[in-house]
């Protein structure tokens, strides 16, 4: 049984554990990574008739092959899951990371090819289905793990422009469906229909094949393109305060990660710089945060000396502030 557990312990680390970086970890995240985009190219590519019907039974094989190294890297984490949270029960751990967002990529990734051998789907709908492995990069991508989580706090945000836009697609359709409709009865003829017009309008795009042409009509037009631009602006102004958020978190984190790091290891910040280099791409720090952090740190060790009293353990100066009351 120890066998067992280093085994799926071995396994956990190569594939979940995204702190473990050896030698192995790394091939196989460039691979699944090189998988993927190619996977992706194929996909393209088939959609030319003439290449695919050429090569046919090569991009078959390929898929046939990407769904066999999906498949198992998907079991291989599903087993090996439980190496995360030792405490709790294995079937507990598994089940929450079925439901994680990476899981669910991951089994959108091979579902398709498995409901293709039960019931037959179009191929266009199968290579649209196919592209969801696109997704899966997420997990390699610093950037894009940001922006999912930077889509997941701020979720509440997003819910309620989407609700406020709806309500302004239905006033603004019904409203250019009652000023036009007797004017332009074929463009404006109910408002399902208006909303179209109304859609394309509030979200600045107006692609200008329906325009209203009474007066009333356009100064309602006019109106509601002035709310759109708006209204249309308040997602990306979310998504951008989020990620500056994000980021700056991300950044103060790496450089307390850093700052740990360089004291538990006891790094002469002006001797051992090929040290301090090999501890900043460990970290992920550019040049400029790591200089940041250690001009901060000079000057918080120089602070500290002009106190006159130093630590006996670290050799850092200790900060005392005399009581009033002492005096």
């Amino acid at each position: 049984m120890s066998v067992f557990f280093t085994v799926r312990r071995w396994v956990y680390l190569n594939l979940h554990d995204d702190n473990y970086r050896s030698f192995l970890s790394t091939c196989i995240n460039y691979f699944l990574i090189t998988l993927i985009v190619a996977n992706v190219g194929a996909v393209i590519l088939e959609s030319v008739q003439p290449l695919y019907k050429e090569h046919q039974f090569w991009f078959n094989l390929f898929e046939n092959i990407s769904i066999t190294v999906f498949t198992l890297e998907y079991l291989l984490r599903f087993w090996s899951v439980v190496e995360k949270d030792r405490s709790r029960s294995e079937w507990a751990v598994r089940w929450q990371w079925v439901r994680s967002g990476g899981a669910i990529i991951d089994l959108l990734a091979i579902l398709p090819a498995f409901l293709n051998f039960f019931v037959h789907v179009d191929l266009r709908v199968l290579r649209i289905f196919r592209l969801l492995r696109l997704l899966k990069l997420t997990r390699y991508f610093v950037s894009l793990q940001m922006l999912l989580r930077v889509i997941q706090r701020e979720r509440g945000a997003f819910q309620a422009v989407v609700f406020i836009l709806s309500i302004m697609i239905v006033m603004a359709a019904s409203g250019i469906y009652i000023v036009e409709n007797k004017a332009q009865p074929e463009a404006f003829s109910s408002i399902p229909k208006a909303m179209w017009w109304a859609v394309v309008t509030l979200t600045t795009v107006g692609y200008g094949d329906v325009t209203p042409i009474t007066p009333m009509g356009k100064f309602l037009g006019a109106l509601i393109t002035i709310l759109g631009v708006g209204i249309a602006a308040l997602p990306a102004g979310i998504l951008a305060s989020g990620l500056a958020n994000e980021l700056n978190q991300r950044n103060q984190r790496l450089e307390l990660e850093f700052l740990e790091m360089l004291q538990q290891q006891g790094l002469d910040i002006f001797n051992d710089q090929d040290e301090l280099e090999k501890l900043r791409q460990r970290v992920g720090l550019t040049k400029e945060q790591m200089h940041d952090v250690i001009i901060q740190l000079m000057r918080e060790r120089q602070y500290a000396d002009h106190q006159g009293i130093t630590c006996p353990h670290c050799g850092k100066g200790i900060s005392i502030q005399k009581d009033d009351r002492d005096e």
